[in-house]
């Protein structure tokens, strides 16, 4: 089972899901209050199980209606992933991944692990 860890930034708190293994699988942006992270997080819980795929590094790709999971390439070359809400807002985005199947098997752990996850404040 996952966890959600609510962690203090300089500018206000965010959150890291974290695999049953402690690996950061996603991360949120830096929210002005923690009402707002929690909120992110109820977002990702809501989303990511039924959220489509939209491959970005395809040719000609087919555009998904949100909620859902964009896989990119960065300015690297590394395959990315970001979690869109209803809404269309980045509820969470993914390390680069040098291979693809990598970054899916990302997404596949956050489908997974934020279902049931504890939520943590890190001290």
């Amino acid at each position: 089972m996952g966890k959600f860890v609510i962690k203090q930034a300089k500018t206000g708190p965010k959150f890291d899901l974290k695999a049953t293994n402690g690996q950061v699988i996603a991360s949120s942006q830096i929210y002005k209050a923690r009402k707002y992270c929690l909120a992110g997080i109820r977002s990702v819980i809501k989303n990511a199980p039924g959220a489509n795929l939209e491959d970005q590094t395809v040719e000609g790709f087919e555009t998904q209606k949100c909620p859902k999971f964009e896989v990119y390439t960065d300015k690297k070359g590394e395959y990315r992933f970001r979690l869109k809400a209803t809404n269309g807002q980045i509820i969470a985005t993914g390390e680069g991944y040098v291979k693809k199947t990598s970054c899916l098997n990302g997404i596949e752990s956050i489908r997974k692990n934020s279902q049931d996850a504890a939520i943590e404040d890190e001290e």
